[in-house]
């Protein structure tokens, strides 16, 4: 039997320090979503290809959080969290200095693989610092910065876009990325226990094929169509490799990810539950700064300014919802907040050419106080399941599949919305052709352009209706999901399940 112990006094100098370190790397998440069409346009290139440096981003983060068990317990924190906020700082300057959109990428990615280490790293000295009965209001508090940073992300790159060059969004951060790095080389301690640990390279290289793989394909099908061997074949590959690696991760003694952890009931529900409302968020904070700025032409500041509202709501409700954790279980709060994130879901899809600010501004905002009730709860809830060995594994396969399912379902809705877009304006040309026909007067060069800048606008709302409804309809299974849920039980964690390799 294990022996699960938490320390007599929080670190909280500790804790401050990566809370800072984290808030950096979180903002980053969704930093670029409302700059994406100013970029676009400064590099002469496509709304797909610009939309890798907040897919890429996850992607990187996607592949590189499953090695973050091996580092949290192979490595000591201090040393750690100091080689992590190093590479995000030469990432960070890299982007904030790019001459080009290659360089830019290569930064964001650089970026992604620092800030991997940071969520994992600062949730398990979280867990090993607050005992479970209390650890509901003190994740409540870790969610403060996991959620409401990349909400905030939005309106403070609006505001830098409209009256600055968009490499200040990455300039401003170098300062504050430098100073947690001095202030952790110079106040960070080592609070938690290491032992020697094998990375498995192999893992390491089939974790990378198959989400670099599957995402790639996801995201190449809005400008190839699903039928081109760029789309199904790196889906094809991706698929075969994740299966390996799964195969393999579940035969190993020392996995790079042990997924044995999802014989716990609670902890494999809350993972897909993650999974679903992940996709949701992150395709939503893409899909609805391309709405406010590319159909109803709001300037980025207003735009980014549009997310406020939602950012406080989940920034002051994720410490709430940590305490309602603690007093009620996960099952309510996830009911009524997947409730809520589905029906204001399906309030985007009635979004038209004209639609007023107050309503964008209500529906996000109530989308993100929905979701707000949910992350939190079924994550620390899963985590209460787990014995306290498994802590870097249970904490790293949640931000994996959080960073994988936003990057894949951002992917995924902005395919759908191009697909959708494309088709609908295929028929309206077409429309507009045989109108044209009938009335036998050629339209002047400007009526042609006037109508094909209408065609477009009424296309591409098309397309990010359609992809906000099949948003909705996939939160619709995880609010069905949501009624299996059952509080974990502090006295009796299964802690006699054994998550070895049976010996032969």
């Amino acid at each position: 039997m294990e022996s699960e112990q938490t320390m007599k006094k929080p670190p909280y100098g500790m804790i401050s320090i990566l809370f800072v370190g984290a808030f950096v790397a979180f903002l980053n998440n969704t930093l670029l979503n409302v700059a994406l069409p100013t970029i676009m346009k400064d590099f002469g290139i496509t709304y797909s290809k610009v939309q890798w440096l907040a897919t890429g981003y996850m992607l990187v983060s996607g592949i590189l959080v499953p090695a973050s068990a091996f580092f949290v317990t192979r490595f000591k924190n201090r040393h750690l969290f100091i080689a992590a906020m190093s590479v995000f700082t030469i990432g960070t300057i890299m982007a904030g200095f790019a001459p080009n959109f290659e360089v830019l990428l290569a930064g964001r990615m650089v970026q992604a693989a620092g800030a991997s280490s940071m969520s994992p790293l600062l949730m398990n000295v979280m867990l090993i610092s607050f005992p479970k009965e209390k650890r509901g209001a003190a994740m409540g508090i870790f969610g403060l910065v996991m959620i409401s940073a990349p909400a905030i992300g939005p309106t403070l790159s609006g505001y830098i876009v409209e009256h600055h060059d968009w490499r200040m969004l990455f300039q401003m951060i170098i300062p504050f990325a430098v100073i947690s790095l001095l202030f952790g080389i110079w106040k960070l301690e080592n609070v938690m226990e290491t032992r020697k640990v094998h990375l498995d390279l192999l893992s390491v290289l089939l974790s990378t094929i198959a989400f670099g793989g599957i995402l790639y394909g996801f995201s190449t099908a809005g400008d190839k169509g699903w039928s081109s061997p760029w789309v199904y074949g790196p889906i094809s590959i991706g698929s075969i490799a994740l299966l390996i690696f799964i195969f393999k991760q579940l035969r190993m003694d020392q996995p790079l990810l042990n997924l044995r952890i999802y014989k716990y009931p609670m902890f494999a529900l809350g993972s897909a539950i993650s999974i679903i409302v992940s996709m949701a968020m992150f395709s939503g904070m893409i899909l609805t700064p391309a709405y406010v700025q590319s159909i109803r032409g709001i300037d980025p500041f207003k735009a980014g300014l549009m997310m406020l509202p939602g950012a406080l709501v989940m920034g002051i409700m994720s410490p709430i919802t940590g305490k309602l954790f603690d007093k009620f279980g996960p099952r309510i709060l996830a009911i009524i907040g997947l409730a809520i994130t589905t029906a204001a879901t399906f309030g985007l899809t009635k979004l038209e050419l004209d639609s007023s600010y107050t309503f964008i501004v209500s529906m996000y905002t109530i989308r993100m106080f929905g979701m707000s009730m949910v992350m939190m709860p079924i994550m620390t809830n899963g985590l209460n399941q787990l014995p306290q060995m498994m802590n870097p594994h249970g904490t790293a396969i949640n931000n994996t599949v959080q960073q994988v399912a936003g990057a894949i379902g951002s992917a995924v809705m902005v395919t759908f919305m191009n697909n959708r877009k494309k088709a609908t304006a295929q028929d309206l040309i077409a429309e507009a052709k045989a109108n044209a026909a009938q009335s036998g007067a050629a339209p002047t060069p400007e009526q042609m352009q006037q109508m094909q800048d209408q065609i477009m606008q009424t296309a591409l709302l098309d397309g990010i209706t359609h992809s906000f409804f099949i948003a909705a309809c996939v939160t619709v299974i995880a609010f069905v999901l949501a009624f299996f849920l059952k509080r974990v039980k502090i006295e009796s964690v299964a802690a006699h399940m054994d998550l070895k390799k049976p010996t032969k």
